[in-house]
């Protein structure tokens, strides 16, 4: 019987497959790499920077340009990447890495454990998910100038599969030292030692990367070239894929609507699957600094007029699974599948609403709020949620922003009264979850972290406890009892975990080879003769 991860490396190694992992063909890949060629990705939004070294929404650029200490396959085993290996002490407090020699920044000077070291510690201070993944690190040594040393305080059962490109990528600190730690960095900054080189950047426009000729893994990179497109209108992602002029998407490229002629289409693959580095959860937070969210019954009205699994059907065609606890359903070993969603209830909403003291005005509203939403998600979630509330008597009045304007609205200025945001449950609750319910991780400015400003002792916690606890059943015991505090307290309401739909050219090959999805490097892509 083939394991997930040689399905998956058939499918999306040789990019064979159709729909669903578990009705998608499996193919032996007889082609050989070839070098050369153009991948063309489209993107939705253009992000602030193309490094996740401070931020979590660009983990699909990162890690073409920077590389990581490792990688993982499907099953989430660590493999080299700048580490060439490791070791763990048996009390779990520190990791020595055995560094790569001979490997370059791509301007021209060497990699060294100080770099290392110095974006360990990087991440620890700016990073959303890197403030709680590193907590518990009190040095990062360099013995010698090819090996790292992570010393820890209390152990870290997360930490090596936290090490990745896409999530904590190895920045050169000859160019970094100095530099603000929440500032996005612009070019002169965006220097790594992955396997491409960023080229050129229009902003508005797209960004181009060519291939690292120094790349420490000869001979890849195959391909000669990336091209990120930003494209925000759906329609006009659709028409570009059709006419030839984009090679592969992500995150439902197109209107959903449109897969099924997509699929029919023999140019095209059109894949939906989770991968284990992303654990999709897209969920409602409330400013509990809004006076009238203060109250628990009114955030539990919200609650009770949201029927998930018409989201599912209508906003995402089916393709996404119901999620109402704050640890996704993807990320299946820690998520607690005896919390269901409060009952769709339109009714009972309107109760809580009344007891709340917020009775119906003249035009059928009770009270107005302010709704954004994180523009990677698909809009229609936000006319779904706003339809849904004003049936009871909520006025949600959205606010559309793009991204850069959305996270200093949100985080920054706290311009908001609920939000339908995307916090990634990635592979661990404590790297991907603990950052929006944490009290330590409320910090104006700092992005995609507890927005909410939900301040409870007991989720503290048992989120720290989870965070150091090295037996499983001990550790998935804390986030069940966290979750069952969180469905209690409503500081979030969770809707549901999209999977991902990826649209890619046909001939294009080994664009997702392990648990990072199609946010690896691409070093192993390449296009089929045919």
């Amino acid at each position: 019987m083939l394991r997930k991860r040689d399905v998956l490396a058939l499918v999306f190694g040789a990019s064979i497959g159709l729909t669903a992992l578990s009705s998608a063909p499996v193919q032996a890949q007889t082609d050989q790499p070839r070098h050369g060629g153009t991948l063309r990705f489209v993107m939705k939004y253009e992000p602030a920077t193309l490094t996740s070294i401070n931020n979590t929404s660009t983990p699909l650029t990162s890690g073409k340009i920077f590389d990581g200490l490792v990688t993982y396959d499907f099953d989430l085993n660590p493999k080299p990447q700048l580490a060439t290996s490791w070791t763990v002490s048996p009390d779990g407090l520190k990791y020595t890495f055995k560094l790569r020699e001979g490997v370059t920044w791509h301007d021209g000077k060497p990699f060294t454990s100080a770099d290392a070291a110095f974006s360990i510690l990087r991440l620890k201070q700016g990073h959303p998910r890197g403030r709680a993944t590193f907590a518990n690190v009190t040095q990062a040594n360099t013995p010698d100038a090819n090996t790292l040393e992570i010393v820890l305080s209390q152990p870290a059962p997360y930490l090596i599969v936290a090490l990745g490109p896409s999530e904590s990528p190895i920045v050169p600190k000859h160019l970094y030292e100095g530099v603000d730690v929440s500032a996005p960095p612009g070019p002169p900054l965006l220097i790594g030692t992955g396997p491409f080189v960023l080229k050129e950047w229009v902003r508005g426009s797209h960004a181009v990367l060519e291939r690292n000729a120094n790349y420490w893994d000869k001979p890849k990179p195959y391909l000669d070239r990336v091209v990120f497109r930003f494209m925000p209108d759906a329609a006009a992602r659709a028409a570009a894929f059709e006419a030839g002029d984009l090679d592969l998407g992500s995150s439902a490229p197109v209107p959903l609507a449109d897969l099924p002629r997509f699929e029919r289409d023999p140019r095209f693959v059109v894949a939906r699957q989770d991968f284990a580095y992303t654990g999709q959860q897209h969920q409602i937070f409330f400013n509990l600094e809004t006076e009238v969210l203060k109250d628990k019954r009114v955030r539990e009205a919200v609650a009770h007029a949201l029927d998930l699994n018409r989201i599912v059907e209508t906003v995402f065609y089916g393709a996404a699974k119901v999620s109402p606890s704050p640890v996704s359903v993807a990320l299946a070993p820690f998520h607690d599948s005896s919390i269901k969603p409060r009952a769709f209830d339109p009714a009972r909403s309107e109760r809580l609403l009344e007891e709340a003291g917020l009775p119906k005005k003249a035009d059928g509203m009770r009270v107005q709020l302010r709704l954004l939403i994180n523009p990677f998600i698909d809009s229609r979630l936000a006319d779904f949620v706003r339809q849904s509330l004003r049936r009871v008597g909520i006025d949600a009045v959205i606010q559309p922003r793009e991204l850069s304007a959305y996270v200093k609205q949100v985080y920054g200025d706290r311009q908001f009264d609920m939000i339908i945001e995307s916090l990634s449950n990635v592979f661990d609750p404590t790297v991907g979850v603990q950052r929006g319910y944490w009290s330590k991780n409320f910090k104006p400015g700092l992005p995609f972290s507890n927005s909410a400003r939900y301040e409870s002792p007991e989720a503290d916690r048992l989120l720290e406890a989870a965070a150091i606890e090295v037996d499983p059943a001990k550790r998935k015991a804390l986030f069940r009892d966290f979750q069952q505090l969180i469905h209690r307290d409503i500081p979030s309401v969770d809707l549901i975990s999209p999977l991902e739909v990826v649209i890619a050219n046909r001939r294009l090959r080994n664009y997702a080879v392990g648990a990072e999805g199609v946010s690896s490097n691409w070093a192993d892509a390449y296009f089929a003769a045919n």
